[in-house]
């Protein structure tokens, strides 16, 4: 091991109540609500018809757009200049039944009971397979970074999608606006990802009222055009739709492709359970969202029967021209709420990957008092901003972007749907057989719609596919490097029990106060406590080791938050607990310390870092892969910010760690 010469990152002492030491008055705030968990969130004490009305906003703001393009680009890939009966209702019957067996049985049935205290998505998924498991497993480790990959790649695509065809609407009202359809889009676009640093919490409080009046106007205009060809309903029957995909055989794939558009925000259902709960997801979702989305629907289809010239804009031609511009101005409110959606589930998907360790550090900003949810990463928000805007520029309209779409959010749902089955056999919770008999029939509809997306590759579906290989590849990195550095760091350090030993007979001089090395493994010895023995010769009359551990649950409780133990002589060792989807917090924290044992004085701690740099030393493969590796290491949150030190009580010690 190589060591750089010692870097002190060390402040001059500043004033409790100075702007610069707002770190250190988090410990004085944390002592005064350390009777509540840090992390219990407030909508838990809301009642439920709040709880409900959220739901419409955030949960359904995605699936909610759907009906601008989804009916439109199925009638479209059929090929028939004139649509009759057949396809129409055909179509229909498929999108109805899309919407049931994808939406209500699989995630409002099923997925929002499978939950990880309270959360859910992918990646808690993947945290409930991988304790039921009991041990690391490589293929289910792929298979999370495979799914938060292509949810990264849905990222970029829905903001861009859902915008565009709202703008699009322009044209209708007044075709010379045509022209600025882009430059409108992006201006939302920009202005949308610009303000996500002021945080969501004062525009969620719209997100719901706005969203409910969005879908009572899809239910109004589709109950309009249902009164008019009140023979739509017959769609309900399956028969319709088995008997286009059996008269259609040449064209059935590419309309199944563009079918799974009616869904693509259904994974939203399962990502933003800890926001809301199961029981208001569940209600907003039969009491509005599901009647309103097939009114919609069966709406536009009976518009088309009487009047197949409007099936070019199927959804925008319901509406009479003197409403025109009141549904594009609705329209355009959607689109807004459904990319904030998926945008602040970036943000949580990437914490949540930065927790698990498949991604670096990054610099997370809460930007809600007392919300763990409300947060915004800088890195995040602008790196998914190029994207969006590019792919804006380069496909210029919805109609080519649904090509794109649909192939990373069936691949998500299938990842999902194979972890979920995992989970219920590696558990217990159902025989294997039964387990694969009862989720054999959903995951062959989302293959048969996976397969059918991928026949659109070539025309854009390439887009989520490569953006997911990116981010899958860098997660695969960081996660390989992180393991090599700590098999590394372990295989050369000195173990805390000898060390302990050993310090009994020292000479090093014994200074009053508290220091707190931070140590990735409680059982050796920090790096940055060899380094000030080396360097300093002395040792504080309470040395701490302290390991920020990140739990494989999404919150820890107020019992698992801390727990001190005495090493012998000077030194005790504290643990401090976060969940997966929490940002730690060390100076909040030192409430549930203190309340666990340890005594200090705030103005008389440091806190130590061992600050290691990674130096690439293999050959071929996995020379580039370290070296990559150590790049992404140079992007990582600095420590003190993304543990929320006290920024006047940080000593820093580096060193080299050759991998």
């Amino acid at each position: 091991m190589i060591h750089d010469p010692v870097r002190i990152a060390d402040q001059p002492s500043l004033p409790l109540f100075d702007e610069e030491a707002l770190d250190i008055a988090d410990y004085l705030r944390a002592e005064a609500d350390a009777e509540a968990d840090i992390h219990q969130d407030h909508t838990r004490r809301q009642g439920l018809a709040a709880l409900a009305l959220g739901a419409v906003g955030v949960v359904y703001g995605d699936i909610g757009t759907s009906p601008l393009y989804a009916f439109r680009e199925a009638l479209r890939a059929t090929g028939v200049a004139r649509p009759g009966p057949p396809e129409v209702l055909g179509i229909l019957s498929l999108l109805i039944w899309t919407l049931i067996l994808i939406v209500t049985v699989k995630y409002v049935f099923f997925l929002l009971r499978a939950d990880n205290r309270g959360e859910g998505g992918i990646l808690s998924l993947y945290t409930l397979v991988r304790l039921a498991v009991g041990r690391r497993s490589i293929p289910i480790l792929l298979l999370a970074v495979g799914g938060a990959a292509l949810f990264a790649g849905d990222a970029a695509i829905t903001p861009a999608i859902s915008v565009l065809s709202a703008v699009e609407g322009m044209g209708l009202v007044l075709p010379a606006l045509e022209s600025y359809v882009l430059p409108v889009t992006l201006g939302i676009l920009v202005a949308l990802f610009a303000v996500q640093r002021r945080g969501t919490a004062s525009v969620a409080r719209l997100f719901g009222p706005v969203t409910v009046l969005w879908f009572l106007v899809l239910a109004g205009f589709g109950l309009w055009h249902l009164m008019e060809t009140p023979w739509v309903t017959s769609a309900f029957s399956p028969v319709w739709g088995v008997g286009f995909l059996l008269n259609h055989p040449g064209v059935a794939f590419v309309v199944l492709g563009a079918v799974f558009l009616a869904v693509t925000g259904g994974e939203a259902l399962y990502a933003d359970l800890g926001h809301f709960g199961r029981r208001p997801i569940t209600w907003a979702w039969f009491g509005l969202v599901l009647p309103a989305l097939v009114l919609n629907y069966l709406g536009q289809g009976a518009m088309v029967l009487a009047h197949p010239e409007r099936a070019g804009n199927a959804f925008f031609a319901m509406a009479p021209e003197p409403a025109l511009p009141f549904l594009v101005a609705m329209a355009t409110a959607a689109t807004v709420i459904a990319a904030q959606a998926v945008i602040t589930g970036a943000y949580s998907m990437a914490r949540a990957a930065v927790q698990l360790g498949f991604l670096p550090r990054l610099r997370i900003l809460h930007t809600a008092e007392g919300q763990s949810g409300q947060i915004y990463i800088g890195a995040v928000n602008w790196l998914l901003l190029a994207g969006v805007v590019w792919l804006v520029v380069s496909f210029r309209s919805s109609e080519a972007l649904a090509s794109a779409y649909g192939i990373a959010v069936t691949g998500t749902m299938v990842l999902t749907t194979i972890l979920g089955v995992l989970y219920l056999i590696r558990s217990g919770k159902l025989a294997p057989p039964l387990a694969v008999l009862l989720a054999a029939p959903i995951l062959a509809v989302e293959s048969v719609f996976l397969s059918s997306n991928l026949t659109k590759f070539a025309d854009g579906g390439y887009v989520p596919v490569l953006v997911a290989a990116g981010i899958g590849a860098l997660m695969w990195v960081w996660w390989r490097g992180a393991q090599a550095v700590r098999v590394r760091v372990h295989r050369m350090a000195v173990s805390v029990p000898s060390f302990v030993r050993m310090m009994r007979d020292s000479s090093a001089h014994v200074i009053p106060g508290t220091a707190f090395f931070l140590t990735g493994d409680p059982d050796i010895v920090p790096s940055a406590l060899l380094h000030n023995l080396k360097h300093n010769r002395v040792l504080h009359e309470q040395t701490v080791l302290l390991t920020v551990e990140t739990l494989r649950v999404p919150y820890a409780t107020a019992e698992e938050r801390a727990t001190v133990e005495l090493l012998g002589g000077c030194f005790l060792r504290l643990t401090l607990r976060f969940g997966f989807m929490e940002t730690p917090n060390v100076s909040r924290a030192m409430a549930h310390a203190r309340r666990a044992g340890l005594r200090f004085d705030v103005m008389a701690s440091t806190f130590f870092l061992g600050r290691r740099r990674a130096v690439a030393t293999g050959q071929g493969l996995e020379l580039l892969l370290d070296r990559a590796y150590v790049a992404m290491s140079r992007f990582a949150a600095d420590p003190t910010d993304f543990y929320h030190l006290p920024r006047d009580r940080v000593v820093e010690l580096g060193e080299r760690v050759a991998i």
